[in-house]
């Protein structure tokens, strides 16, 4: 008997597949995958796949996620990350579904230093980021019924991922550099999903930050990578970001500590467990 039909957009990105995947598992959920096949940007197409589909759950994986793709790109970012989250919010509240929209740690100016939680006031300093809270916005006032979870640095098994690219370095024996001076941590994909799921089932709402614990930098997160997939960590080279700004975008899952719902793992075992699967 199905428990809850879901509607993942973006399924074809890192977290969308790794969701994809684990819900197909489960017996009790009717899982609706899309990708470009059906334009969020356009309400009309968005309205047509709910009153098809008529999901009770909507994850929105749905995302322009390159910082300067964006930045040059910045009409088409809003329309992805804001005008899409709004027409999926919008749609769901009509059928009273369940939204959960994905979000990301680019929301905050990485100038404060700490722990970010929910609580501290974003500001973005990039069009991504803006984009990203504006559809934050849209989701929190237009469908009462919804999560907004924001993570850091997530990497899985898609392109275009800090991992694969790493790896992809390594493999033509290339150097490369990261930088020394941008702090966040590292988040599985897979982790990531198991908190998503965990939510379809349980009565919460609102904001959640679900990053892994722990916290290092760019050149650290590369170099974990060379060493674990068992290539010369002398590839990577730290070096300084282009402005020359220490930047730090750590967040703190407080309001998962707070209402006890999940706990994330420690970012150096996510990425070793991670490892340890796509070299089986």
């Amino acid at each position: 008997m199905t428990k809850h039909t879901i509607w993942i957009t973006g399924a074809e990105g890192r977290l969308g597949a790794e969701l994809l995947k684990r819900l197909r598992a489960n017996e009790e959920y009717k899982v609706i995958d899309t990708d470009m096949d059906v334009d969020i940007t356009d309400m009309h197409a968005v309205d047509h796949a709910i009153d098809v589909y008529r999901p009770t759950v909507v994850i929105n994986c749905a995302s322009i996620s390159d910082v300067d793709y964006c930045e040059k790109n910045m009409v088409e970012a809003y329309r992805v990350n804001a005008l899409g989250a709004r027409n999926l919010a919008i749609a769901t509240r009509r059928i009273n579904a369940k939204i959960i929209q994905l979000s990301t740690d680019d929301i905050f100016d990485g100038k404060t230093g700490g722990r970010m939680t929910e609580f501290d006031t974003p500001d973005p300093q990039n069009v991504y980021g803006k984009s990203k809270l504006a559809g934050e916005n849209f989701v929190r006032e237009l469908n009462p019924k919804h999560v907004i979870i924001r993570s850091s640095w997530v990497y899985g098994a898609a392109k275009g991922d800090y991992f694969t690219y790493v790896v992809e370095q390594a493999k033509a024996g290339k150097n490369f550099g990261a930088a020394t001076d941008k702090f966040s941590t590292p988040t599985s994909a897979q982790e990531l999903a198991k908190f998503v799921e965990c939510l379809i089932d349980k009565n919460e709402y609102g904001l959640f930050h679900a990053s892994c614990e722990g916290e290092c930098t760019r050149y650290e997160f590369a170099k974990m990578i060379l060493e674990l997939m068992d290539y010369d960590s002398n590839l990577v080279q730290g070096i300084s970001s282009e402005n020359g700004i220490t930047s730090s975008t750590v967040l703190e899952n407080l309001m998962m500590k707070m209402t006890g719902i999940y706990e994330m793992p420690d970012w150096v075992d996510a990425i070793k467990a991670y490892a340890a699967r796509i070299k089986m």
